[in-house]
């Protein structure tokens, strides 16, 4: 026999999936505006200061980690937003913080109140696809960055040389006449 419950058992709401799939919804078209914009900064940024060059390169790669930073930022206080709407937390730091913790998977102390409980899931279900999203940005600019670099390697190392520095070691002889 189980003992009796001291609060009614979990029920999912239909309410709780409804918001839970416009949020995530909401999370990837800001995530896909975000990504747009990380690219779009990228190619400006190399028209401005050029590709080839390693510190531009870098720069570039630094400037898209912020830009995908700021992202999820944004997408997280969203999230935030929508739990302090709902009076999830006392304040908007908690429920930010609480947002970050769950969209990063790492999980929280704090948990939301039973009726919006599977939004804790959905909010990491989100932050996993925004990070498997933002890497696959990141990866495509850091490639196109090595492979620029070895480029820069491998026509350093096949320079040709210049015509006043070659030797001739045959050297043709007069003939006699």
């Amino acid at each position: 026999m189980n003992p009796p419950l001291s609060e009614p058992p979990y029920i999912t709401s239909s309410e709780e999936i409804l918001w839970g799939i416009i949020l995530v919804a909401a999370t990837l078209v800001m995530h896909a505006l975000g990504m747009l914009l990380t690219l779009n900064s990228s190619i400006s940024f190399k028209e401005k200061f050029g590709h080839s060059s390693f510190l531009s390169g870098i720069g570039n790669l630094i400037l898209a980690s912020w830009l995908i930073v700021l992202v999820h930022i944004l997408e997280v206080m969203v999230w935030a937003g929508f739990f302090q709407w709902k009076h999830c937390f006392p304040n908007y730091s908690t429920a930010t913080y609480f947002a970050f913790l769950e969209y990063t998977t790492v999980g929280s102390v704090f948990n939301l109140p039973k009726n919006w409980r599977l939004l804790e899931g959905m909010i990491a279900t989100a932050g996993l696809l925004g990070f498997a999203w933002s890497t696959g940005i990141l990866l495509t600019l850091a490639q196109e960055f090595q492979d620029q670099q070895m480029q820069r390697l491998k026509a350093r190392r096949t320079k040709p040389v210049a015509p006043d520095r070659v030797i001739n070691p045959v050297r043709s002889k007069p003939t006699p006449s």
